[in-house]
């Protein structure tokens, strides 16, 4: 069996990872989501300033589920600069419940108000629905290809997990 160089297996291996996570499908079924949320969150360590990892408590919390941009209920008046709609804000810990979840010797941050966003497709194969993870940018084409209808290619990542491209259909 002749031996193998270098390049040619850096060849054959970054051929198949392009092969692995560049699958396309094209769906006219689809349905944008975002789910933001806010989450109440304060640090705790026995040093705050040298902590590497200080412990972290949630406190509460609100979600709202963006689908294809459109304002759902509940949401705050005006969308972000992003066009996501948000929940009104969870009421802040008291200092009360802070301490309560300090433990000896430790000193407790201020609540910081953290927000995330986690971004989903849903499209449908035949008669089966799929929902994949995807980023912002991917979440906007959809969003704005669903009030026309638009068919659109999907591209798919890594292991087809999740969604890194939607492009309208050229006919």
């Amino acid at each position: 069996m002749p031996k193998l160089t270098c390049l040619t297996t850096q060849l054959i291996v970054l051929t198949a990872l392009t092969l692995a996570s560049c699958s396309t499908t094209s769906v006219e079924q689809y349905e944008a989501t975002a789910l933001t949320s806010y989450t109440w969150q304060v640090k705790y360590a026995n040093n705050l300033t040298n902590a590497p990892q200080p412990r972290i408590e949630s406190f509460g919390s609100a979600s709202l589920l963006n689908r294809n941009g459109v304002k759902p209920a509940g949401a705050v008046e005006c969308p972000d600069n992003q066009g996501l709609w948000w929940p009104t804000l969870p009421p802040r810990p008291s200092i009360d419940e802070v301490e309560q979840r300090k433990r000896p010797q430790e000193e407790a941050g201020k609540p910081e108000l953290q927000k995330t966003v986690k971004y989903h497709i849903t499209y449908g194969v035949g008669e089966e629905q799929k929902t994949l993870p995807t980023n912002y940018d991917v979440y906007r084409q959809v969003v704005k290809a669903s009030p026309s209808r638009i068919p659109l290619e999907l591209t798919f990542g890594l292991n087809d997990d999740s969604i890194e491209k939607a492009e309208p259909v050229s006919k």
